[in-house]
């Protein structure tokens, strides 16, 4: 093929431009250049006598009757589970064997996030914090894919993905920090409630416009491809992102450029408020990855071991392959989308109760347990004593810890404090002074 045999010319070339320049390490511009090899060498050649399509933009076939393609010629995309609503394993081989110490951890974490939902959630009704999400409901997705993770993939969340971080060792402490907006906020009390981040877990800074995080996070695995680490990004976010151009673009440069990237959504049916009949008329998210050339499963999002199963294959390849997975989890989200929406006005009470009752992700999980002896009705009843107390004392502690040093306001932008931030920051503390009766300085640590 000549576009071969131009690249490994160039290809040549370079190597003995590594020979004139020795800082240029030579292992990096090899990993650099395959790229561009691989990528050369998929092209197939052109033969004009053959009766086929020769454009570059698809592989096809020609007919020669009209016809267009109908949205639902294809049925649906099947659901993978491994475990059916009572916690019975479906298919044996499909059982991921995971240690008895493994499922209780599962288990426990889930049940704490969920306690810690509901305080939190109480403490906003309460006017102790401005804003909370809950996560009920979609406890199993977080877990799940978690687990499935090493601790050095890179996470981009989007707003309902606390039980990620709490399974990477996140401690109430800091949940309850960020929240609060206290002293001891990783993010020193810039965010509102429920945008956590934390460098040393590896897990990005939430930030609120909904879908930043997609081409954000096909620009991170990109240059995690770069560094051939051994590492895979994962990219979490709802139906309702989905429909966000953000969207598009993240796919489809993940796709083109090869990434190690794990794109999950969860489907919990309503987005914000608009249920899932209006917010698409395809077959949801994972019927639109084959378009953009991403490998795509659906899977039982109420079921942790299928959660588990399909990251840690997806993982597996992503790293081994350089391809992007996209995975949706279909859920459903019990809780309101926020402490801003009162989900009655667009589902019904009936509705909500039978997914909080009939198929939830923990009480999936508690029937695996108690088939196999590992948990009774006396561990249910310490441990739901046990984490309610561990929520509480970090709540109660957050509550009594200072706000940050207002001056942090100004700090973290530029390394030093350039003049027009330096007036603003004067001006700040002069309003301040002046209106000292309305400012209780002696919350503030110094």
């Amino acid at each position: 093929m000549a576009a071969a045999r131009v690249v490994k010319k160039l290809y040549g070339i370079g190597l003995h431009a590594i020979g004139q320049n020795t800082s240029l390490k030579a292992t990096k511009f090899l990993q650099q250049r395959a790229f561009r090899v691989n990528g050369a060498l998929r092209q197939q050649p052109f033969d004009s006598s053959a009766e086929k399509p020769q454009f570059p933009g698809a592989s096809a076939e020609f007919i020669d009757h009209l016809e267009f393609i109908q949205p639902n010629v294809i049925s649906g995309i099947p659901v993978y589970r491994v475990m059916d609503r009572q916690g019975q394993i479906i298919n044996p081989s499909e059982d991921p064997k995971l240690s008895k110490e493994m499922v209780l951890n599962f288990y426990q974490k889930m049940t704490l996030l969920n306690t810690m939902d509901r305080i939190l959630y109480e403490s906003q009704r309460q006017g102790r914090i401005s804003f909370y999400m809950t996560n009920y409901g979609e406890e199993g997705t977080h877990i799940g894919s978690a687990a499935a993770l090493e601790p050095t993939d890179l996470v981009f969340g989007q707003y309902r993905e606390a039980g990620v971080l709490m399974y990477r060792g996140f401690p109430l402490d800091l949940f309850m920090a960020q929240c609060y907006a206290n002293a001891d906020d990783l993010g020193k009390g810039r965010q509102m409630p429920v945008h956590y981040g934390c460098k040393d877990l590896n897990f990005v800074t939430i930030s609120s416009p909904l879908a930043t995080q997609l081409p954000q996070a096909a620009g991170a695995a990109y240059a995690v491809k770069r560094e051939n680490s051994n590492r895979v990004v994962v990219c979490y976010f709802g139906e309702g992102a989905a429909s966000e151009g953000d969207a598009h673009a993240g796919f489809n440069f993940s796709a083109t450029l090869e990434c190690p990237v794990i794109f999950f959504c969860r489907n919990n049916g309503y987005a914000i408020s608009t249920p899932t009949n209006e917010q698409y008329r395809g077959d949801g998210i994972a019927a639109r990855g084959p378009g953009y050339g991403l490998m795509s499963i659906r899977v039982d999002g109420n079921d942790v071991f299928a959660v588990y199963n399909a990251t840690k294959e997806a993982r597996r390849r992503a790293v081994a392959e350089n391809q992007p997975f996209l995975i949706e989890a279909m859920t459903y989200r019990i809780g309101h989308h926020s402490t801003s929406d009162d989900s009655s006005a667009y589902r019904s009470v009936d509705e909500v109760n039978y997914w909080d009752k009939q198929d939830h992700p923990i009480s999936r999980l508690r029937h695996y347990m108690t088939a196999r002896d590992w948990w009774g009705e006396d561990e249910e009843k310490a441990w739901r004593k046990q984490s309610r107390k561990l929520v509480m004392e970090a709540f109660e502690r957050a509550e009594r810890r200072l706000k940050p040093n207002p001056e942090l306001l100004f700090t973290d932008v530029y390394d030093e404090l350039i003049p027009p931030i330096a007036k603003q920051r004067d001006a700040m503390w002069q309003h301040i002074q002046q209106y000292k009766e309305h400012y209780p300085l002696d919350l503030y640590e110094k």
